[in-house]
C-alpha cells in the first residue's frame, strides 16, 4: 500500500507540474503607452487593454501595459521578448536603452502615432535608420477602413493571410520616405488600389498611390503597424470602433508577435467557456455578451458606484464584466455586479419607458432592479425587466463600445439577444 500511495502521490505532482509548465507563458511583451493626447489614440489605447490580455490568454503568453516610461531600461527590458508602443516614441532619457535593447537582439511592434514626427532628426536612429519613414507627410481623415493587400505573403506574419483583407477602422498616416526604395525594409501590406478614394474629407483623402501600413526593417525583430486611430464621437468622447474587429488584421499580430519573440508555430488558442445552457447557476459568475456586437455588458471604468453606467465593451474578464443571477421571486432574478454583489442591474428613475438607460445601483427590491432571463437556445437569452417588461438592449444595435445599454420594448433582435459564459 506504501508502494502504490508513493506511485500516486508521483503520478499527481507530474500531473501538477504538467499543468504549471503548460501554464507558463511561452513568452512576456510589456507595452508602454501615454494616454494623455487625443480621444482617438487613447481609445485605441483601452482598447489595446482589452484586447491583448484576453490574446495572451487564449495564446499562453503574458502582455502587461505602463505609462511608466521609466521603466524602459536595460535591467528591465531584459526581462521581455517584445516590447511595444502603443500611442507615441520614448522620451529622450529611455532612446538609449531602446536602442541598446534593438541592436541586442530584441523586439518590438509599434502602432500609428508611434512613428508620427515632424522632426525626424530630433531621432535620426529611431524615425530614419529604424522605422525608415523620416517625416509625417499627410494623413486621411476621417477614420476609414481600408482593403489591406499582402504584399509579402512569405513572412511569418502574413503567410497565413489572403491577398487582401479588410482593416478595422484607422486614420491613415503616409510618411516623406518612399519605404520602397530602402533595402532594409520589407513592406508585409500595404493600400489595396480597390480602396481609393480613402478618407471622407476631400481635402483630407488619399485617391491613388502607394500607401505602406505594415513592414519590418531586415536589421531588427521589429513590426510596425499604421493602424491605431479608433473613430470618435468628439463630442462626447465615445468610440465608435475598435481596432481588433478585423480577425484577419488580428492575425497578422498575433502571428507577428509570435515571429518577434521566435516563439516558431503560434498555438491552438485555448478555447473559450462553453456559455450556459438550461438553468443558470445562482452560485456562478458570467460574462454577459451581445448576440449583435460580440461585446460584454460591463460598468463603465469598473467603478460600482449607484449611477454607474452600464454599457458593452470589448470582452476582457475583467469583475467589471461578471455577473450573478439571483433568484428573488416568479420567476425573476437581481443581476449582480462582480465588483461589488450588493449592486445590480437597474432601470434608471424607476422608468417603464423605451430607452431608458441601464445603470448599477444598490439593491432594494425594486421590480426595476428585476429581470426575467428568457431562453432563446444555444446559451443566449433575453433579459426582461420585471417593472416595465422590456428587454435588455444594446441602442440601435451599435457594434461599438461603451455605448450605455438601454430597456426598450422587446423584438427579438440580436441587439436584445446575450450569451451566459460562467467564469472561473
Amino acid at each position: 500500500m506504501f508502494v502504490a500511495l508513493l506511485v500516486a502521490l508521483s503520478a499527481g505532482l507530474a500531473v501538477n507540474a504538467s499543468r504549471q509548465a503548460q501554464a507558463a507563458p511561452t513568452f512576456k511583451v510589456l507595452a508602454f503607452y501615454n494616454g494623455t493626447w487625443d480621444a482617438a489614440h487613447i481609445d485605441f489605447v483601452k482598447d489595446a487593454r482589452a484586447w491583448f490580455p484576453q490574446a495572451a490568454a487564449q495564446y499562453g503568453f503574458s502582455w502587461e501595459a505602463t505609462n511608466n516610461w521609466g521603466l524602459l531600461n536595460t535591467a528591465n527590458l531584459a526581462q521581455y521578448k517584445v516590447i511595444m508602443f502603443l500611442d507615441d516614441a520614448p522620451p529622450s532619457g529611455q532612446r538609449a536603452a531602446f536602442q541598446q535593447y534593438m541592436q541586442n537582439g530584441g523586439a518590438w511592434l509599434g502602432f500609428h502615432v508611434s512613428a508620427w514626427t515632424d522632426n525626424p532628426s530630433s531621432w535620426s536612429w529611431y524615425y530614419n535608420t529604424f522605422l525608415g519613414t523620416g517625416a509625417f507627410q499627410t494623413n486621411t481623415w476621417g477614420p476609414t477602413r481600408v482593403t489591406m493587400r499582402a504584399d509579402n505573403r512569405t513572412h511569418a506574419a502574413t503567410r497565413n493571410l489572403p491577398a487582401t483583407f479588410p482593416s478595422s477602422i484607422s486614420e491613415w498616416y503616409s510618411w516623406s520616405n518612399d519605404l520602397r526604395q530602402n533595402p532594409n525594409i520589407d513592406i508585409l501590406a500595404s493600400v489595396d488600389p480597390s480602396s481609393f478614394p480613402v478618407g471622407t474629407d476631400p481635402n483630407q483623402s488619399w485617391y491613388g498611390g502607394y500607401y505602406p501600413l505594415v513592414w519590418s526593417n531586415r536589421q531588427y525583430k521589429m513590426l510596425y503597424a499604421n493602424f491605431g486611430h479608433n473613430a470618435m464621437n468628439y463630442s462626447t468622447n465615445t468610440g465608435l470602433s475598435s481596432t481588433f474587429d478585423s480577425a484577419q488584421q488580428n492575425q497578422l499580430l498575433i502571428d507577428g508577435l509570435h515571429w518577434l519573440a521566435g516563439a516558431g508555430t503560434v498555438p491552438t488558442p485555448t478555447p473559450t467557456p462553453t456559455p450556459t445552457a438550461g438553468p443558470i447557476s445562482p452560485t456562478a459568475w458570467h460574462t454577459v455578451v451581445n448576440r449583435g456586437s460580440g461585446k460584454c455588458v460591463d460598468a463603465r471604468a469598473a467603478a460600482s458606484a449607484n449611477g454607474t453606467a452600464i454599457q458593452q465593451y470589448a470582452c476582457n474578464s475583467s469583475a467589471a464584466q461578471q455577473y450573478q443571477f439571483v433568484p428573488t421571486s416568479g420567476g425573476y432574478l437581481r443581476v449582480n455586479n462582480r465588483n461589488n454583489s450588493a449592486q445590480v442591474l437597474d432601470v434608471t428613475n424607476v422608468s417603464t419607458a423605451n430607452s431608458a438607460p441601464i445603470q448599477l445601483w444598490s439593491y432594494s427590491g425594486g421590480n426595476n432592479q428585476q429581470w426575467r432571463a428568457e431562453s432563446e437556445g444555444g446559451g443566449y437569452y433575453r433579459l426582461v425587466n420585471r417593472l416595465s417588461g422590456k428587454c435588455l438592449d444594446v441602442p440601435g444595435a451599435s457594434t461599438a463600445d461603451s455605448v450605455q445599454l438601454v430597456q426598450y420594448t422587446c423584438n427579438g433582435t440580436a441587439a436584445q439577444s446575450f450569451r451566459l459564459v460562467p467564469q472561473a
